[in-house]
């Protein structure tokens, strides 16, 4: 994102929106993945699942997901899911329509089916493609999305790979030297992205990350980034993970970004995972990116942070005197919490 994306990001605040939208555009996947929050019991506070809840397709997914976008006028928009490549002709649809309104995509994806090529002329897509480890543990993790499918798919594309450490990750030395060695050496991949597992509150997966070995995990990921150009994650981040935010109202990526799931109408909250998150175990690369520019200090001192706060503050009250949208999906969107 350049210096005017991100003025354009503040703006949005000031004005009372988000700068940051992100569409669950289908409750379909064909995986079924150890730890994938989004199916998780609480992702939707418990009421439902998201395999229960009614989704798109066709004219109305499009002119759905559009209506939201022209309603909160994000500065960036994540197409997630379920499995987003179940909706990629309607998603061949709507990508073009973004890039017209110079808005920077992302579409997350599994790779489990191929990627249209036509999505690699797309100038403002990233397309971050999710990978559990190495092939042993990913594909008993991820199949049908096995590691011969993904790099079929992925030809013709530059792509991000996203992977989330989980501890059987941690139990072998070497194992993420492997991985970053084996990725920054295809030519498709771009750069290479990094969360930690996080959990629910009260949850006791075998997942989870013990304190020790997060510490660890970071130390061994600090020298990495300077072996591997390709790991784009910038130190200050990785050192952000040793102090997540205490809650999701202190969290700046929480409190930035607008989750909807697949019915285009309800809320994901308090952040993408839904529930309630364990957020002293919290490992989500992009709040860690956005704790480490708060707590940069500018040349008079003060935190960029504080500078969010009060912008915060005014777009609080800014959002209260703006009128609900027209658009159907919006409103309901707004008001359905």
């Amino acid at each position: 994102m350049n210096k005017l994306h991100v003025v354009r990001g503040w703006m949005r605040i000031l004005a009372g929106r988000t700068p940051f939208l992100s569409i669950e555009v289908t409750k379909e996947c064909p995986l079924t993945c150890p730890g994938c929050y989004a199916y998780g019991e609480e992702h939707l506070g418990g009421g439902a699942v998201l395999r229960q809840v009614s989704d798109f397709r066709g004219k109305e997914l499009v002119d759905g997901v559009m209506q939201l976008i022209d309603a909160y006028r994000p500065v960036h928009v994540s197409l997630v899911g379920g499995e987003p490549l179940v909706r990629h002709k309607e998603i061949s649809e709507i990508l073009p329509q973004i890039d017209a309104r110079d808005m920077y995509s992302q579409v997350v994806t599994s790779a489990v089916r191929p990627i249209p090529l036509e999505w690699s002329r797309i100038r403002k897509l990233d397309l971050v493609v999710s990978i559990d480890g190495l092939p042993a543990e990913h594909d008993a993790r991820r199949k049908p999305a096995t590691y011969e499918r993904i790099l079929q798919h992925i030809k013709g594309h530059l792509i991000t790979v996203h992977c989330t450490v989980t501890r059987q990750m941690t139990e072998r030395p070497g194992y993420l030297r492997e991985f970053m060695a084996f990725w920054s050496a295809q030519k498709e991949t771009r750069k290479i992205w990094i969360s930690l597992f996080t959990p629910q509150i009260g949850e006791t997966s075998y997942e989870i990350l013990p304190p020790e070995t997060r510490r660890r995990v970071i130390d061994e990921l600090l020298v990495l980034r300077e072996e591997f150009p390709k790991l784009a994650v910038p130190k200050e981040a990785l050192k952000a993970f040793l102090t997540p935010p205490s809650d999701p109202d202190h969290c700046i990526f929480a409190r930035t970004t607008t989750t909807i799931t697949a019915n285009l109408k309800h809320r994901v909250t308090p952040c993408q995972f839904g529930g309630t998150p364990d957020c002293s175990q919290c490992g989500c690369m992009a709040t860690a990116g956005l704790e480490a520019v708060g707590a940069y200090r500018l040349p008079t001192g003060i935190r960029a942070g504080s500078i969010y706060e009060a912008s915060l503050r005014v777009g609080a009250l800014m959002s209260k005197l703006r009128p609900l949208p027209h658009s159907k999906y919006a409103k309901e969107a707004l008001l359905a919490k």
